[in-house]
């Protein structure tokens, strides 16, 4: 069971909302995970960013959520940057508000968050990492690029089995708005809704 809040978000999802185009985008994810689920290995999606500081954490937490969720084993989710500077606070405070249960576990320039979906489960660890750091895989893996930038300006993932791009436009351009709250809520929930219909597909 995940906590209610985020139970109430995922009973609001309607699959249908997603345009064709975004569907096509994330068909090559359904696949590889389809494939790994079928052959009964791991897992394994490092979600990378620029600066590992908000796409890649959100979509690294909906992932491994909708992956229990669903009930897909052996799912690993991580996250990396092709530079590593702080998970944004503004991320930690829009999960928060979306019901997980968010605990800082080390102060700092670039604090670490265990951020957790239900009450049981093992949680995420959050904190900006370079791709490659130790902490993420090194192999057999697929490298989800989610912002263009390190898509087209980090060409080569070494140790990635795959690599598929599946970006979303940055909410930080409205960091310092009035706008920024709403804006931030608004792609939360969009990659909520996509990795949900990414783990919905999957057949056991």
């Amino acid at each position: 069971m995940l906590f209610p809040e985020i139970e109430e978000i995922v009973a609001a999802f309607k699959y249908e909302t997603i345009t064709e185009e975004r569907k096509n985008i994330l068909q090559p994810l359904i696949d590889f995970v389809q494939l790994k689920n079928d052959t009964q290995q791991e897992i394994r999606l490092n979600f990378i960013c620029t600066h590992n500081s908000r796409r890649s954490h959100l979509s690294q937490v909906w992932a491994q959520t909708a992956a229990h969720y669903f009930n897909i084993q052996n799912v690993f989710c991580y996250s990396g940057g092709t530079e590593a500077t702080a998970l944004f606070h503004k991320v930690t405070d829009t999960l928060e508000k979306s019901g997980f249960n968010i605990k800082k576990l080390a102060e700092g320039d670039n604090p670490v968050y265990a951020i957790k979906f239900s009450e049981n489960e093992i949680p995420i660890i959050g904190f900006s990492k370079l791709y490659d750091d130790t902490f993420n895989p090194e192999n057999s893996f697929a490298a989800i690029m989610t912002c263009s930038q390190a898509d087209g300006g980090c060409p080569f993932i070494e140790g990635a089995e795959k690599r598929i791009a599946v970006t979303y436009e940055d909410p930080k351009a409205f960091d310092n708005t009035n706008e920024q709250t709403e804006k931030y809520q608004e792609r939360n929930l969009q990659i909520a809704l996509e990795m949900f219909y990414v783990f919905s597909r999957i057949k056991n």
